[in-house]
């Protein structure tokens, strides 16, 4: 009998889910998704479990939430998976995160292959161990035909690096004469960045209940729409993308300007 109550419960819920994945599809999506995946420590710690697998069980969710986000029409999903501050972690939980690439893309890249999902990566990756470098770079080579939604990993990135790093370039360019200063612009410095082939974020989320971009996409995030959540990231799953995305889509995005209003 509580079999039964169970599955009943389950179909519920999932036919719920689907009915709000319906009518969200009738609207405007956002195109480019950013999470701040945040929590797995939190998680395990409250149950008496080692970080690391926190750390496993927030790959779970990369899963689930990667496979949804695809089915409902989402574009580009950035996930920020390992930042340039992370390696100042306990030796063992970086390299257990160093670790996590290799074991998701090895088990999951057929099904993004099928799914049609294009694996990209941003941050640097000459600095990653060998390992986890090829198994990115495997996964970017055998995704490059797909043209599905693009899983971007933000992976040994931080913001200000990639900011450094895109001034730098065009002063070098400057000095080079290739480019003159009359000539940077706002879409100039976009194109010296790591998303350069990428839109900006329509929306981000991040989870754990912190409130903070934590040195994500600065440049890229002026304009996003910002989603928080007390939910810890293992324990985010299909309906709490359905709720930030339905808070977005009831936002006015204005720009700096007064869209949908009347001007007094």
């Amino acid at each position: 009998m509580l079999k039964k109550l169970i599955r009943k419960n389950e179909q519920t819920i999932s036919n719920d889910l689907m009915k709000r994945k319906e009518i969200a599809q009738q609207e405007q999506l956002p195109d480019h998704i950013a999470i701040i995946m945040d929590g797995n420590g939190r998680w395990a710690k409250k149950r008496s479990l080692p970080r690391v697998a926190g750390h496993y069980e927030g790959m779970k969710t990369v899963k689930k939430i990667t496979r949804f986000a695809n089915e409902i029409g989402i574009k580009t999903l950035t996930l920020y998976a390992f930042s340039t501050e992370n390696w100042k972690r306990p030796k063992l939980e970086v390299d257990f995160l160093m670790r996590l690439p290799e074991e998701f893309l090895g088990t999951y890249l057929p099904e993004l292959i099928e799914q049609n999902v294009r694996v990209k990566m941003m941050g640097n990756i000459e600095t990653l161990p060998e390992h986890t470098k090829r198994a990115v770079m495997k996964a970017m080579e055998r995704t490059a035909s797909n043209d599905g939604l693009i899983l971007n990993f933000a992976l040994n990135y931080g913001s200000r690096d990639e900011i450094v790093q895109a001034v730098q370039k065009i002063v070098n360019e400057v000095q080079e004469g290739k480019i003159s200063t009359d000539t940077v612009s706002e879409e100039l410095i976009d194109n010296y960045l790591m998303t350069k082939d990428l839109s900006e974020p329509d929306l981000l989320i991040r989870t754990s209940g912190e409130v903070r971009l934590s040195n994500f996409m600065l440049w890229q995030l002026a304009y996003t729409e910002f989603w928080f959540t007390d939910t810890l990231w293992p324990d985010f799953d299909e309906a709490c993308l359905m709720d930030a995305i339905e808070s977005y889509q009831k936002r006015n995005r204005r720009y700096g300007g007064l869209k949908g209003e009347e001007v007094n």
